[in-house]
């Protein structure tokens, strides 16, 4: 009797090592990141659009597995609505300016503060606090509604990538070295 339990014990703790790793899907985060961003810089979708909000993706390897990414939570486009009329109301000017730009961590930041007057500094800084309040929490709002926490890092990078190539000529962004680049049109 005695080995059984311990045979028993023996597959618990063999059961309890066993890790399932569930990765993010690249091209469903690619798209829904587009079309996340497009929705805030008021850029056409067009190239991005499946018809909706979750994205499918069917390996043709797999006839059943579907990798899904659903950016339709309604903190997502709460979210999504506040960054873009932020975007139009106060970000758009100073990122056509020069004055801010993105980091290469998917956030905004004030790169050029000379290029805003004074006592327009304020308003801006605010501005730029609640964008990144607000994209700390879309990254982590698409990992939870998809069900994997975890995946936020990932996003965040996705979105990162995305927010530069996204970006129009003559925005500014930082490089991996955090050194600000001009985007070429």
């Amino acid at each position: 009797m005695r080995w059984i339990w311990g045979g028993v014990a023996a597959l618990l703790v063999l059961a309890a090592c066993v890790t399932i790793n569930v990765y993010l899907p690249a091209a469903a985060a690619e798209k829904a990141a587009d079309k996340f961003i497009n929705g805030v810089i008021g850029e056409s979708a067009a190239e991005t659009t499946t018809g909706g909000w979750v994205l499918n993706l069917s390996p043709i390897a797999s006839a059943h597995a579907q990798a899904n990414l659903d950016i339709d939570a309604p903190a997502v486009r709460a979210v999504q609505q506040r960054m873009s009329e932020r975007f139009s109301s106060t970000l758009e000017a100073h990122f056509n300016s020069g004055a801010i730009g993105l980091t290469n961590d998917g956030l905004v930041a004030l790169r050029d503060a000379s290029a805003v007057p004074l006592p327009a500094r304020a308003k801006l800084n605010a501005a730029i606090a609640e964008e990144n309040k607000d994209r700390n929490a879309v990254y982590r709002e698409i990992a939870v509604a998809n069900g994997h926490p975890e995946w936020e890092a990932e996003i965040r990078q996705t979105f990162a990538r995305r927010w530069v190539d996204r970006a129009r000529a003559g925005w500014y962004y930082q490089d991996a070295n955090d050194a600000w680049q001009r985007k070429g049109g």
